[in-house]
């Protein structure tokens, strides 16, 4: 806790409670669980961080982490970048039980760009092609050549599904629908995936003029 007051002096205004690892005191969505959601010093994080002032972040953390934290804060929360689990069954979206409970909190779900969190059919695509790489690990060993030349050959007959801006107007939708307008953000995340990891046309900020065009398209107005 001491050096979470450090950082805070140093200016961290907010803090992601996990990354893609279980922490020593809280669950990731992308890890083993160790703690069933926080343990008894994530609590006392999380309590000294509404102390401070600090913002807590829940993009990256299991469910039960959310459920944790949403029980126990005093401020609002964030999900700095996080989807809509009902669109896309990814551990690191945000289900329609914890969407349902940020009216009460005050707190904020910012939609992100990544496809892999967007898409479904792109999940389970990605999900095939880990399967068949290590496949060919396995049977290849020692072979980077072949490994490579029959990883391209199931590229080429296994292509990868695509996305539009449609799907992040999507999920958008979805937030905004389950938990309100006031519990929508938008994080796209485009510092953390790859160029060609978004919708297509959606890798810069010079898209968000596509979304924005797409959700006035469907009858948003400007309030």
């Amino acid at each position: 806790l001491a050096a979470l007051r450090q950082f805070y002096r140093l200016g961290a205004r907010y803090m992601t409670i996990t990354h893609f690892k279980t922490t020593e005191w809280a669950d990731s969505a992308t890890d083993d669980p160790r703690h069933g959601g926080l343990n008894d010093f994530g609590r006392a994080v999380i309590g000294e961080m509404n102390r401070l002032g600090m913002l807590v972040d829940l993009s990256h953390v299991s469910p039960e982490t959310m459920t944790d934290v949403l029980g126990l804060t005093k401020a609002p929360v964030v999900f700095t970048h996080s989807d809509a689990r009902a669109l896309a069954d990814h551990p690191r979206n945000v289900s329609d039980d914890i969407l349902r409970r940020l009216p009460a909190n005050g707190g904020v779900v910012m939609v992100n760009f990544y496809i892999g969190h967007l898409s479904q059919p792109y999940r389970l695509w990605s999900a095939e092609r880990a399967a068949e790489e290590a496949r060919l690990n396995s049977l290849l060993t020692g072979q980077p050549k072949a490994r490579e030349a029959q990883l391209t050959a199931w590229d080429a007959a296994h292509p990868a599904p695509t996305a539009t801006v449609a799907l992040v107007a999507d999920h958008i939708e979805h937030v905004a629908r389950v938990a309100g307008y006031d519990h929508l953000g938008i994080g796209a995340d485009l510092d953390g995936i790859g160029i060609d990891e978004a919708p297509a046309g959606m890798n810069s900020v010079s898209a968000y003029p596509l979304l924005f065009a797409e959700l006035i398209r469907r009858g948003w107005s400007d309030a």
